[in-house]
């Protein structure tokens, strides 16, 4: 049981439960509301494993960079709290738990595992040979909701696809460019180490303008899924409320002040994927 508990804080768990929207705003549209229960609990299920999966394997192949940074030099994985075969232990059985979810979801979603472990695996190694990780971070996390569209429409390629893949921009450019936020606080540990980002290769104040640029496209996206979807007074409120929280992120960071960047990746990124999921469900239940 410590052994579970002490991988639990490695991953940082209990956030899985703001990252679970991303998965549940596909799968409400997919299915014009309320999923069956089966499909409900193994998309759950799935989304769970994937973020373990990912975040697990990041702590490990990253456990020697952290040592050398201040903000992550007391991960459990550096300071000996977890043991490297615990860490390889739960995130092997995360990934067996995430094809186990795939099969039980359909034959399109187990196709499209090798692509997903390739993304989960390959984000940690990035940062090593480029700066645009952060789009694969945020390409990664896209493709939840994508995922659960798949699990319950079966299909992505015919027009009546058209929201997955908006969902998947959406998510691509708020993950990617609040990460570009976030990275702004590693810069000279990244220099140090040779890791890649934007704001160490082109500068914090050119990263924080790429980041609003990222977010202003994801609010254009935002734009363009309440009209093909036509889901109401509700999911445009909910939009709205979501523009003026990434305005109030980059309000929060600027280049000469960093010191509020917990507030932003944190909170209101929170408060974007629950107030989302909660526009596009009353917009459903009120069409």
């Amino acid at each position: 049981m410590k052994s579970i508990r002490d991988f639990f804080e490695l991953i940082k768990f209990e956030h899985t439960i703001f990252a679970l929207p991303f998965a549940y705003l596909g799968m409400l549209l997919a299915a014009d509301g309320w999923p069956s229960f089966h499909q409900f609990f193994w998309i759950t299920v799935a989304m769970a494993a994937a973020r373990t999966t990912a975040m697990g394997f990041n702590r490990i192949v990253d456990r020697g960079i952290d040592a050398h940074n201040p903000r992550t030099f007391n991960r459990p994985l550096v300071t000996g709290a977890i043991s490297l075969p615990t860490a390889w232990s739960g995130t092997i059985l995360a990934a067996l738990l995430l094809a186990l979810a795939a099969w039980r979801l359909g034959a399109l979603p187990l196709r499209l595992l090798p692509g997903a472990y390739a993304c989960l695996f390959l984000y940690s190694y990035t940062k090593r040979f480029t700066w645009l990780s952060h789009f694969l971070l945020g390409f990664t996390d896209g493709l939840a909701p994508m995922g659960a569209w798949a699990a319950i429409r079966g299909s992505l390629f015919t027009t009546t696809d058209v929201p997955a893949w908006l969902l998947l921009g959406i998510v691509t450019f708020w993950i990617g460019g609040f990460d570009m936020i976030y990275a702004c606080q590693d810069v000279p540990y990244d220099l140090q180490d040779g890791l890649q980002s934007i704001p160490a290769r082109f500068g914090i104040r050119t990263a924080l303008r790429l980041s609003a640029l990222c977010h202003a496209i994801t609010a254009i996206l935002l734009i363009l899924l309440g009209v093909w979807t036509a889901l109401g007074w509700p999911y445009w409120i909910g939009s709205a409320i979501t523009i003026v929280l990434l305005t109030w992120e980059h309000l929060l960071v600027r280049p000469d002040d960093l010191s509020r960047i917990d507030l932003a990746f944190f909170n209101i990124n929170s408060y974007i994927s629950v107030t989302l999921l909660v526009s596009i469900l009353a917009g459903l239940w009120l069409s």
